[in-house]
């Protein structure tokens, strides 16, 4: 699991698209042999099309005063395509060249590695939150 560094660099820059608690967060399915995390990564066009199994807007996303990200579990529905075995969390500017990449998620989720049918898909993520920083 890591947070962008790119990410982390702007939100202490105090640039635009960090905020994660307003806006449209997602949440994307990624099939990992297709994509892999590169810290040097900033923006969602640095994710293959091919990678991007499945994508949904996180409702509920808040930031705590201890410094965790949460929102309701993501529910992806009638996903289909390639086995997705990792998430990214990114922020939705309606441009994919300012969508700022925020977390990438592969290990301690539950619901993963996913092959979708078809049907409904559900990340929960964890009870204390999906990132602690």
């Amino acid at each position: 699991n890591n947070v962008y560094p790119l990410y982390k660099q702007a939100a202490m820059r105090g640039l635009t698209n960090v905020d994660l608690s307003s806006g449209n967060i997602m949440a994307t399915l990624v099939d990992t042999a297709d994509y892999a995390y590169n810290a040097a990564h900033d923006f969602i066009d640095d994710v293959p099309v091919a990678a991007r199994v499945a994508t949904v807007a996180l409702t509920n996303p808040t930031v705590s005063a201890a410094a965790t990200f949460d929102a309701d579990d993501a529910l992806f529905t009638n996903a289909t395509g390639d086995p997705a075995e990792a998430v990214i969390i990114w922020k939705n500017t309606g441009t994919e060249s300012t969508s700022r990449l925020v977390f990438y998620l592969d290990t301690g989720i539950t619901g993963l590695p996913v092959t979708p049918g078809g049907g409904n898909i559900t990340i929960a993520w964890d009870v204390a939150g999906i990132v602690t920083l």
